[in-house]
């Protein structure tokens, strides 16, 4: 297996969960590896000068009502959770270290936690409702707070958010097959041409 795609997302990116939904089966019948990639989405703003969508009221109108579309096209759920657009600073500090240090449960985790937020509502900027999640998920979220604190866990997810924004990224989820770089849930069609 010599294809790969790298998957540049933040959990609290609508367009990250959509693309997360396509992308382990794209990538099956294509017989490519997914690399998960998390980054912070507010530093990939603060670098490049973007912006939410939700923050340009006609935009934001536009892009929720085709975020629904694919959902649609997709089979899946998309439902946005109280408080959106949320920090995700440590949801995202926790996402690197559960991909440092608990490699194994990564995709068990993204099953958890991209679920929660855009099918199941929950506000994963409240504590307390992460914890729920992540003990419901067989994670400790104790032991998850300590790793979000680990200077190792925060120059990690500071390192992926850089190499993203040097790379070209500047909004999320954002996709490379080789030096091809895709941006946008909308643009899986292109990431499996370039894979086939």
């Amino acid at each position: 297996m010599s294809k790969t795609v790298e998957f540049f997302f933040d959990l609290g990116s609508p367009a990250s969960y959509l693309a997360w939904t396509q992308l382990p089966a794209l990538c099956a019948r294509h017989d490519a590896q997914l690399l998960y990639r998390p980054m912070l989405l507010g530093g990939v703003f603060q670098a490049t000068g973007n912006a939410s969508p939700a923050m340009v009221p006609a935009k934001a109108r536009y892009v929720f009502a085709d975020f629904q579309r694919y959902a649609k096209r997709y089979g899946v759920t998309l439902a946005f959770p109280p408080g959106f657009p949320v920090n995700t600073l440590g949801l995202m500090r926790g996402t690197m270290a559960v991909q440092l240090f608990q490699p194994e449960r990564f995709e068990a985790y993204l099953d958890a936690l991209f679920p929660a937020m855009w099918v199941q509502q929950r506000n994963l900027g409240d504590p307390q409702v992460l914890a729920t999640v992540l003990r419901e998920a067989g994670f400790d979220p104790e032991q998850y707070q300590a790793w979000s604190a680990d200077p190792k866990v925060k120059a990690a997810l500071k390192e992926a958010t850089e190499e993203a924004v040097r790379r070209g990224t500047f909004g999320a989820p954002t996709f490379f097959v080789g030096e091809q770089m895709f941006f946008g849930q909308d643009r899986l069609e292109f990431v499996e041409a370039a894979l086939a």
